[in-house]
């Protein structure tokens, strides 16, 4: 657990909980406000649905978060969040190793719980995150960014993307065209080649090639294959 300097002291009243699994959405519903206190809990299926809710009803007092998301995988969604709401996020996932830990820790979330996990590991976490400190699980340790020098970078470049450069990365990550892009996204194509140059720019690369092995990078694709 590692102090947040930048945050103070706080009750969280409301949640948001991003997962596609219902089931797994009633039960930590239940956890968070029987447990932890929390008053009013929503949930979205996916990272759309999510940050459309807060853009139109504003953010709550602290997210949680599964990396494994319909519309998203990996750290993707923790940048995303984060470009856009200054709250708490929790990762819970069944992807639990020090090196997905850390990564996600590095990418902004405020803490990582695994989704095995007892009531009581929890309570412990957003006891950690109401006091203004990072949370890491039992039985894990956080990865300096030496250790996880490769893939913090990647992260470090990800976070600089504002969120419509992040939506057209993640297309260009599909194989869509900049015409294709522009169509997805009612925008002028003339915009998204603006906008893929910003890209490359901030991700110091020449190619769009490059930026997609960067994006892969860091959304755990070895992990992901490991597990399939």
């Amino acid at each position: 657990m590692t102090d947040l300097a930048e945050r103070q002291p706080q009750v969280f009243k409301t949640a948001l909980i991003v997962d596609d699994h219902p089931l797994f959405c009633d039960a930590l519903s239940m956890t968070l406000q029987a447990s932890i206190g929390i008053a009013t809990i929503e949930t979205a299926p996916d990272l759309n649905t999510a940050m459309a809710k807060i853009k139109a009803e504003g953010a709550p007092d602290v997210v949680v978060l599964d990396l494994n998301l319909p519309d998203v995988n990996g750290l993707e969604g923790v940048i995303s969040l984060r470009n856009m709401v200054k709250v708490p996020i929790v990762v819970v996932s069944s992807m639990a190793d020090n090196r997905v830990i850390s990564s996600v820790i590095h990418a902004g979330a405020s803490g990582f719980v695994p989704k095995h996990s007892q009531r009581t590991v929890f309570q412990d976490a957003f006891e950690t995150l109401e006091a203004g400190k990072r949370f890491v699980p039992p039985g894990y340790m956080l990865l300096d960014k030496d250790s996880e020098a490769a893939t913090n970078d990647a992260v470090s470049r990800l976070t600089s993307l504002t969120n419509q450069q992040a939506r057209i990365l993640r297309l260009i990550c599909e194989g869509k065209l900049n015409k294709q892009i522009a169509y997805d996204l009612s925008i002028a194509e003339t915009t998204v080649k603006a906008h893929v140059t910003a890209i490359m720019r901030k991700l110091g690369v020449q190619s769009r090639t490059q930026a997609v092995l960067i994006a892969k990078e860091a959304s755990f694709g070895s992990v992901l294959q490991d597990r399939a």
